[in-house]
């Protein structure tokens, strides 16, 4: 579920940043009402949500939604923005139509920065379901931690932070992997 939350966050902020840079109408719309909550602390979400969704699966989803959602939508935005318009010309000349020039130039282009927002989203949305299972959870690596606090359990505090790490990790490197694929040349380093 939390996965859930992550991807949901992905699936919704990369198109909607990359319709708010291409479109005016849609950046004219949605920016005022994402400068909104973007500067909400995603912790700051989880009352709301336990109100909402109660303490469960569906709370922490919904957390990890926002906490994906934000550099998302901002890196997708920025992405395409950073375009050059000498591209852009190039491929209307060719007689490329503005959809084209979308897909073929700007997402292309986009694509490093998009990745990047996948990447900080990802360590947010661990962070931030880390610390929602602290605050108000009956289970998770977080609440395991806050337990073994109050036990004094150091050792299990360091296996509970371990765990975070490698699970990190493996997300991370399937990343780069993604990003490998899609993005042409490759991510150097």
């Amino acid at each position: 579920m939390a996965l859930t939350g992550y991807l949901l966050g992905a699936l919704v902020g990369v198109p909607l940043g990359i319709a708010m840079a291409w479109f005016h109408r849609v950046d004219l719309f949605v920016t005022p009402l994402f400068d909104l909550i973007r500067p909400v602390p995603t912790i700051a979400w989880i009352p709301l949500m336990i109100l909402w969704f109660g303490i469960g699966l569906g709370a922490k989803a919904a957390i990890i939604f926002v906490s994906a959602f934000v550099p998302c939508v901002i890196n997708a935005y920025a992405g395409i923005k950073q375009t050059k318009p000498v591209h852009l010309w190039v491929s209307q000349t060719f007689g490329a139509s503005r959809r084209e020039m979308l897909f073929t130039v700007a997402i292309p282009t986009a694509l490093p920065l998009i990745f990047t927002g996948l990447r900080i989203s990802l360590g947010t949305a661990w962070m931030t379901l880390c610390a929602a299972e602290m605050l108000a959870s009956n289970k998770g690596l977080g609440y395991m931690i806050q337990l073994n606090r109050s036990l004094a359990r150091a050792d299990l505090i360091v296996v509970a932070m371990l765990t975070i790490g490698l699970i990190g990790t493996i997300f991370t490197v399937g990343l780069n992997a993604l990003e490998k694929k899609f993005v042409k040349g490759g991510r150097r380093g």
